[in-house]
């Protein structure tokens, strides 16, 4: 496993352990990560709208960028 990988695998397995040491139980630490999914995948969503320029919908009046 390379370096890049082992960072955020040993974030997430801390992350977990002091989620249930604290009481959580799976299914509440399956909430709080999908609840970080979904703030991930509204920050890709709003990075994607900016990074579309203003003149493709000009180009295209039907264009739709892709999330």
């Amino acid at each position: 496993m390379s370096t890049d990988q082992k960072g955020p695998r040993i974030l997430a397995h801390t992350f977990y352990a002091q989620l249930r040491a604290s009481g959580y139980t799976p299914q509440q630490v399956i909430g709080i990560a999908t609840e970080l999914l979904d703030m991930v995948t509204d920050d890709l969503k709003s990075n994607a709208k900016q990074d579309v320029p203003p003149a493709a919908s000009e180009v295209s009046p039907g264009f739709q960028p892709r999330v």
